[in-house]
């Protein structure tokens, strides 16, 4: 057994859970899963203070499946997340970790979907159940008895829980689970609401703090660019344009996005692979020493499969797809600029994910600058140069092997040399734009979120920040809607204690939208404005009638501006 699998394995771990680990290419457990993972299987209550990407959702997950019952077809563990986007990649770890544990069921509970085959999934013996908190108290309205095998409750975030809005709703969750649970509470602050809730309903915690380690990657040039995910193959075949790279590192998630993205870029004349965890292991080396001897420019790989691999001609290393955490980030990023030469990371980042940026900013203390993707011009100056480059070498020699050859071809077909020239670069470029009018008529890109979103995702978090009373805020006239959208009235205002972000964050948990397709909220003093797509309206207030925003009913209406 080597150094590393005794790490997981001196945990005290099941031997499918530690191999499950070993398999997404985690090899040593950090800080916070180091002091965790024992205390949890001990049975300890327990409060952790770490911030997100120093790997907490494994120092919880691989516990508490150490402790599930697979026998027991019944909720036994329940993780709470204060987002949907975390419910979905908490259940996402659970099921990575516990794919050698045939039986243990995952199901993640949230709003924007529909509320039958969730119930029917606890019901029919999910161990696991991941959820939001609004969305689950909607579950208890249905059946009050639903969670009532539960033995293990973690509280994932529950600072940002509070933010938007939950305390209620956590406090009935409390009340339908049983009193004899062990809870484990992750955090990233303690404020006094957060203590009160412990000592309120956690027995003797144990407290585990992190500290964050500064990550440095300053050899390295970064970069981050915003985009949506259908645009993600066209921006890289777009960047890589204008990127003078000699070899290049494309990091995806799955197995499926390395053929996808491979086959586009071998589709534009890049010599490119796959490599993903199906590719056999003597395929792999092929691929790997491909690379390294110039025969290959490209490799499109998943974490897993790029474990290893150090090869000192990469230049450049694209995060197609957004990794998990920080420190994959860094592991990424870590294979350009070996041994003093230089490197360039890009990050391709969704609406999304903003959050995770700013959390790998953090995390390494270092910022990723934006870059944009570039125009037409841009294109056409990287291709004329590319196209010299490659000439370059051949004009000298050229006329004396092959000048004969170019009179006859003249003469056989009765145009100027200009002519048979241009024929023969068009020929050579096999048809590529090259001049400023064809490369602005190629498929353009849709306009990426600098250009297009950010104006309205920004506008939710100002809110009404520049209305300078309470009077004037009652006053002032509602601004003008943009089409397809419609407003809508909440009562609860600024004397409520709500701010902008709170209904952003309750409308983007619980209505299950895209961030974009939310416009202005304007804050009143006794009552708050919301533009919402007029599309689906009826569908979305219905899901949003029993949403609690700081404790109280949100009760979002149509607004009759008349």
């Amino acid at each position: 057994m080597t150094q590393e699998t005794g790490g997981f394995a001196a945990l005290d771990l099941n031997p499918n859970i530690v191999a499950a680990v070993l398999a997404t290419g985690y090899e040593e457990p950090s800080a916070i899963q180091h002091q965790s993972i024992p205390i949890i299987l001990a049975g300890h209550d327990m409060i952790g203070q770490a911030q997100t990407g120093t790997g907490k959702t494994a120092a919880f997950a691989l516990p508490i499946l150490n402790k599930i019952d697979v026998s027991k077809r019944e909720p036994q563990a329940l993780i709470l997340a204060p987002t949907r986007e975390l419910a979905l990649q908490v259940a996402t770890a659970f099921e990575t970790y516990a794919k050698q544990m045939p039986g243990v069921n995952v199901v993640a509970v949230y709003g924007g979907a529909p509320m039958g085959p969730q119930l029917r999934a606890i019901r029919n013996g999910a161990q696991i159940v991941v959820a939001t908190p609004g969305r689950l108290c909607d579950h208890l309205r249905r059946d009050e008895k639903v969670l009532s095998t539960v033995q293990y409750l973690v509280l994932d975030e529950a600072d940002e829980m509070l933010k938007l809005g939950f305390m209620d709703d956590l406090e009935v969750i409390f009340d339908a689970i049983p009193a004899s649970r062990q809870t484990v509470l992750f955090s990233a602050t303690l404020p006094s609401s957060i203590r009160s809730i412990a000592e309120r309903h956690l027995r003797e915690p144990k407290h585990v703090k992190i500290q964050s380690k500064t990550q440095t990657v300053t050899a390295i040039e970064q970069a981050h660019l915003m985009v949506h995910a259908d645009q993600k193959i066209p921006a890289v075949l777009r960047l890589l344009e204008v990127e003078e790279f000699d070899a290049l590192i494309a990091f995806v998630r799955t197995k499926q996005a390395t053929l996808d993205l491979a086959a586009a870029l071998e589709a534009k004349g890049y010599k490119a692979a796959a490599l993903n965890g199906d590719i056999a292991q003597n395929q792999r080396e092929r691929v790997i020493d491909s690379l390294k001897d110039g025969r290959l420019d490209i490799v499109v790989a998943t974490d897993v499969a790029a474990r290893g691999l150090d090869v000192p001609r990469i230049t450049h290393v694209f995060n197609v797809d957004m990794p998990y955490d920080p420190e994959s980030y860094v592991h990424r990023i870590g294979r350009t600029g070996r041994a003093g030469r230089d490197g360039r990371a890009l990050l391709l980042v969704t609406p999304r994910e903003r959050r995770m940026l700013q959390v790998i900013e953090r995390v390494t203390g270092q910022k990723v600058a934006e870059a944009r993707l570039p125009n037409p011009q841009a294109v056409l100056d990287a291709r004329i140069k590319k196209l010299t480059k490659s000439l370059a070498p051949l004009v000298a020699e050229s006329e004396a092997s092959h000048g004969e050859l170019f009179d006859r071809l003249t003469a056989d077909l009765g145009c100027s040399a200009r002519a048979l020239a241009s024929a023969l670069l068009r020929k050579a470029t096999n048809g590529q734009a090259l001049d400023l009018a064809a490369v602005e008529r190629e498929q353009p890109l849709v306009p990426t979120y600098n250009q297009r979103e950010r104006s309205s995702g920004e506008r939710a978090e100002r809110g009404e920040r520049s209305e300078r009373s309470a009077g004037d805020r009652e006053r002032r006239a509602p601004m003008p809607l943009a089409e397809g959208r419609v407003r809508c009235r909440t009562a609860l205002g600024a004397r409520d204690g709500i701010a902008a972000k709170n209904l952003l964050g309750a409308i983007l948990n619980e209505g299950g939208l895209a961030r974009d397709a939310i416009g202005r909220i304007q804050v009143r003093d006794s009552f708050s404005l919301i533009e919402l797509p007029e599309d689906g309206l009826e569908r979305l207030l219905t899901k949003l009638k029993d949403t609690r925003v700081a404790g109280k009913q949100l009760k979002l209406r149509r607004y009759r501006e008349d």
